[in-house]
């Protein structure tokens, strides 16, 4: 493995003075020896993994790293700043960068090179001698083990050592020890269970790649855990797979530190013991706090409960260690929120259609179960007119019930259903249900923290929980906040059948903006279920509709106006962005205004106030069109359910041109990097590789 970084692939002058240019300078030189055949290919998964979590590190270090079909074989690149680069460390920029690229199928025995390296990262004098050493053939010895550091401080110039396999040597022999201490640590702990041993943590750590931050948190709490007199030992869960620790080391440990950015697999054989549960970055970072931190939960017998596999709610199951409270306030209202959508789709879809069929009077006609015959247009407009309404009956229920799931789990589908059920019969509506949803959350939350004797714990998920959480929503529902929440409903729905003129046009214009500011995000499920929540009645306000309509229109301007953008100035875009851009006339016409996300995450600067102004301009001109939308979604394809559909179409295609104009002029005005087809080729390549290679990546 000698080879994996040469002379040639070090650069002690590294003149870049940002992270992209330091990876694609150093990039460069993997192209010139062959180790990487398509430089934007290759720099474009690099961008996609920097936009996972930052790869800098509190040291002065930037491992900007990946895996990519454009490598040929695991490949170092190492420069030296003497300004600085920004990485994205709290402590500062970074001095010392390493580019680390492997294939997509790098095997084990190179993947496993690459985590040495990370571990030597967390050596004090292995920086030190990189930051003194003074020539690039004694660097890419120092890197690869054939030097020391003592040896490079002595003596930059010397030539490069023998021992081309040093490197994997010292990985080997500290996995036949961590092996050795794998084995032994069930033995004496059943041995010596009553004699006096050290404190014993296990660990995990993962990133999303699995080549750096995931080897250099174990190192950094391995080195911890010898200061501090603990045994540690680390379950890495990299990309190379893993190896499951021993179960008797895992019940012989005293606490459990995760250190991760992706969830831990196989979580479930760590319950019931004192746990920290952290980012990858706190593992590195401040590895003696975290195992102090565990050390005094043990003390105080703090531990977790012994769940089963795919323990915790879903909000905390799905998202990142450390979330603070409104991350999940904002997580728990979007879980319940896409539990809704598929409801408002169908149902809004089947009236619409039921609308289309047989006009607006079929929303008096008679049970379908009491007449219906079968070669009769209305009856079955009436059928799906019914069948949507029904679906609709569930919104409010479902929108409060898993609200309530992703806060309390299981526990809390019952109280939420009941409370949202309980704010649709008090008309209190889509306000009602957000309540709902967050009360039964928090009082099975509540109810969960109580010590129960164990005798009880088996009936409290099916009599005790449901019972008592169920009886609390509704007494709050129907005595306490239904009243308020009602009439600020009423309120609220009596504002926007009074919207007109240019208080309807700004409103448009506001949906607009938000649709397209994260494209799919928080913002843009704000718009689009304040939109849904209108229509979400079976006799809608003709201003509800307005809304709906313009909230749809907007959304499609960003993937409409990607794709034309690409078509008239190609030269502008990569060619993974022209590909994308093809897939999104379809994601654009279909309402999906992901299908822009590529283009924003590449360049968001031009592209996100491109998108926002021309999203403005159709929300506002199809509030002033009066256009109308029953159906919550569908793009071109429910054109014929549209009120006003010519001037609907002309006010998307305004939005479009003028969003599509403002991004070619904004990147046509970007001076282009070196060796590209146009501006930013390389930038604009990031994200749209990184949504294909994502799964390489992680």
């Amino acid at each position: 493995m000698s080879d994996m970084i040469t002379a040639d692939l070090v650069d002690l002058d590294l003149s870049a003075d940002t992270k992209e240019a330091a990876a694609r300078a150093l990039a460069e030189r993997m192209v010139a020896l062959g180790r990487v055949t398509d430089l934007e290919g290759f720099l474009a998964d690099v961008a996609a993994r920097e936009a996972q979590m930052p790869t800098g590190l509190d040291g002065g270090i930037g491992i900007p790293h990946c895996r990519s079909e454009h490598v040929t074989e695991p490949t170092l690149a190492f420069g030296r700043s003497s300004a600085g680069i920004d990485f994205g460390a709290a402590d500062g920029p970074a001095d010392l960068i390493f580019l680390i690229a492997a294939p997509a199928g790098a095997d084990d025995a190179h993947l496993t090179i690459l985590s040495s390296l990370a571990r030597q990262l967390m050596n004090a004098e292995f920086t030190a001698a990189l930051r003194s050493v003074g020539d690039a053939s004694a660097a890419a010895a120092l890197i690869r083990g054939d030097k020391t550091p003592e040896a490079a401080a002595e003596g930059a110039g010397a030539t490069e050592g023998a021992s081309e396999d040093s490197v994997a040597s010292s990985v080997a022999a500290s996995a036949d020890d961590a092996t050795d201490s794998t084995a032994a640590a069930p033995g004496a702990s059943v041995a010596d269970a009553a004699a006096e041993r050290p404190f014993r943590i296990v660990a995990v750590t993962s990133c999303p790649t699995g080549i750096a931050h995931t080897y250099m948190a174990a190192e950094s709490l391995e080195n911890a855990g010898r200061e501090a007199g603990v045994e540690v030992v680390v379950e890495t869960q990299g990309s190379a797979g893993f190896t499951r620790l021993d179960p008797g080391v895992i019940a012989a440990a005293d606490g459990v530190i995760f250190a991760h950015d992706v969830p831990v697999r196989e979580k479930e054989r760590f319950a019931g013991k004192p746990t920290v549960d952290v980012g990858v970055k706190a593992g590195i970072n401040r590895p003696g706090e975290l195992i102090t931190e565990v050390r005094g939960r043990a003390a105080r017998g703090e531990v977790t409960a012994g769940a089963p596999s795919g323990a915790g709610t879903p909000v905390e199951r799905s998202g990142d260690s450390g979330e603070g409270y409104g991350t999940k306030l904002r997580k728990w209202l979007m879980s319940g929120v896409s539990y809704m959508v598929p409801f408002v789709a169908a149902g809004g879809l089947l009236i619409a259609l039921g609308f289309a069929i047989g006009g607006y009077k079929i929303k008096s006609a008679p049970s379908v179960m009491d007449h219906f015959v079968w070669t009769q247009t209305d009856s079955w407009a009436a059928l799906m007119f019914q069948i949507g309404a029904v679906a609709f009956g569930f919104l409010v229920p479902v929108l409060a019930g898993y609200i309530a799931y992703g806060m309390a789990d299981r526990p809390g589908l019952v109280p939420g259903f009941v409370g949202g059920m309980i704010a649709s019969t008090i008309n209190a509506g889509f306000l009602g249900g957000l309540v709902a949803g967050l009360l039964a959350g928090g009082v099975v939350m509540a109810i969960q923290r109580i010590d129960i004797p164990a005798v009880l714990r088996g009936i409290m998920p099916v009599v005790v929980i449901p019972l008592i959480s169920s009886a609390i929503v509704g007494f709050l529902m129907f005595v306490v906040v239904g009243k308020p929440i009602a009439s600020a409903q009423k309120a609220m729905t009596d504002w926007l059948n009074g919207l007109s003129g240019s208080n309807a046009i700004l409103l448009g214009a506001l949906l607009g903006l938000m649709m397209c500011f994260d494209l799919g995000g928080p913002v843009n499920k704000v718009a689009y279920t304040f939109a849904t929540a209108g229509i979400a009645v079976s006799n809608p306000s003709d201003s509800a509709m307005k809304i709906m309509a313009a909230v749809m229109a907007a959304g499609m301007v960003p993937p409409l106006a990607m794709a034309l953008a690409t078509t008239i100035r190609g030269r502008l875009f990569t060619e993974t962005e022209r590909e994308n851009g093809k897939a999104a006339w379809v994601l654009g016409a279909s309402f999906i205004s992901e299908g822009a996300i590529p283009f924003a995450a590449a360049d968001p600067l031009r592209v996100i106030p491109s998108a926002m102004v021309g999203g403005a301009i159709t929300g506002s001109l199809s509030m002033a069109f009066s256009a109308t939308l029953r159906a919550p979604h569908g793009g071109i394809f429910v054109v014929p359910l549209i009120g006003n559909a010519f001037l609907y179409l002309i006010a998307i295609a305004v939005g479009v041109c003028v969003s599509t104009a403002l991004v070619v002029v904004l990147k046509g005005m970007r001076k282009p990097a070196p060796g590209t087809v146009g501006a930013g080729k390389a930038d604009g390549a990031a994200a749209a590789a990184g949504e294909a290679k994502q799964p390489v990546a992680a």
